[in-house]
């Protein structure tokens, strides 16, 4: 079977360059904000971890924060500025212990005191300045009221997904996450639905699959959760890049395949993952 070719998102496709660079100003602040939390947010891409009860609002803060900064690019510089300050409140350390003392960041003694500090902040950006950042700052209050205020953050979140653009995807995918820990099943189904029917979703298809799959199994149907597990599996296990050579399975593919294997272990044998070229020197380990 021919190998299909993976299409990368146009949003995370790399800029076409004019013949004459464009000159961008930053202050030094700005560009410290951007790349802490740009670094912040690659650890978490494209690995689909499982999200629990009291975690899944902070989790999904977490794993978007590098699509939340793609938006920021279109954003003034004070605003943006606003927004990665309280970023980084949000996931500064949580500890009873006093900080090292060459230790220059914020410390927290708990997860409520970081949550309300970031709300907070996220609440004076929200004041200050229009949209888009008016409606960006409101979604990361409402993912960190989840932590301290449940029935005070569903609301918020439900009126969130119901506007457009990223804002409004990313929002039902939050509620998606706290319906389900809720155990309100259908509703999750429903939200996971209508971003897949979405023509750009801004998440990873294979994410959210992988996230309604789950569902299908805590709900009994078997079967269509394996048709997922196997769909998200196969079509990464055939992925090439653009010189047709194979590309690693994401941890959510592999996590699929595991799913897979014990739901429907013959169609598991289907899945043949891509062996990866040895770096130089011929060593798994590139030595």
């Amino acid at each position: 079977m021919a190998r299909k070719k993976r299409q990368i998102p146009e949003q995370f496709r790399a800029p076409v360059q004019p013949d004459k660079p464009k000159v961008v100003y930053q202050d030094n602040i700005q560009t410290n904000v951007n790349r802490k939390v740009e670094d912040f947010g690659k650890k978490f891409e494209g690995k689909g971890k499982n999200l629990f009860y009291g975690l899944a609002a902070l989790a999904v803060l977490a794993t978007l924060i590098g699509i939340f900064y793609l938006w920021n690019r279109r954003s003034d510089a004070a605003a943006l500025t606003a927004l990665g300050k309280a970023i980084e409140t949000s996931q500064a350390q949580v500890s009873s212990s006093p900080p090292p003392p060459t230790f220059t960041g914020k410390t927290f003694k708990t997860e409520r005191e970081r949550s309300e500090a970031a709300i907070a902040e996220f609440q004076a950006v929200a004041d200050k300045f229009g949209s888009p950042a008016r409606e960006k700052a409101r979604y990361f209050i409402a993912v960190n009221r989840l932590r301290i205020d449940r029935a005070a953050a569903i609301p918020e979140l439900e009126e969130l997904s119901n506007t457009s653009g990223e804002v409004g995807t990313l929002s039902k995918f939050a509620l998606a996450q706290a319906k389900t820990d809720d155990g309100k099943l259908d509703d999750a189904v429903g939200l996971y639905q209508q971003i897949l029917a979405l023509e750009n979703p801004i998440l990873a298809k294979e994410t959210i699959n992988f996230e309604l799959a789950k569902i299908y199994e805590r709900q009994g149907k078997k079967a269509e959760a394996a048709e997922i597990y196997f769909d998200i599996a196969k079509e990464a296990s055939e992925a090439e890049d653009l010189e047709g050579k194979p590309i690693p399975m994401s941890q959510t593919a592999l996590e699929a395949k595991e799913k897979l294997e014990e739901l429907n272990p013959e169609k598991a044998k289907e899945i043949i993952v891509p062996e990866m070229p040895l770096p130089a020197g011929g060593s798994p380990f590139g030595r």
